[in-house]
């Protein structure tokens, strides 16, 4: 699961930067304001790859795709991209945790197939 949903967060971590550049185009907000709350979505996705395997990462990653959504508010486009990045996040946890359990059910089977070593 973990190398699904950080190749995930790391593509985040492009489009933040890239929603950034088109923030600044808005006469309503500084660009203090907009680097501001662009770094630390962009750092918050870089942290959250260290994070996957801990206790709450996952939900700390539905959270940054909500944030996504939500600032659609602020470039229309990222109503469209937050909900297609949220759509492989969870496709990323869905499908890497049947990953996972596939990998331990293999690693279970080889370990009783093995023969006793002596």
């Amino acid at each position: 699961m973990r190398t699904l949903c950080a190749s995930t967060l790391i593509g985040e971590f492009f489009v933040i930067g890239f929603a950034g550049l088109v923030a600044m185009k808005s006469d309503d907000l500084s660009n203090t304001t907009v680097w501001t709350v662009c770094g630390i979505g962009m750092l918050l996705s870089v942290l959250l790859c260290g994070m996957l395997t801990r206790p709450g990462g996952t939900a700390l990653g539905w959270a940054l795709q909500v944030a996504l959504v939500a600032s659609g508010f602020v470039v229309p486009m990222m109503f469209i991209l937050g909900l297609v990045f949220g759509g492989l996040w969870w496709a990323s946890v869905h499908y890497g945790r049947k990953i996972d359990e596939a990998k331990a059910r293999w690693a279970a089977q080889a370990a009783t197939e093995a023969p006793a070593g002596g």
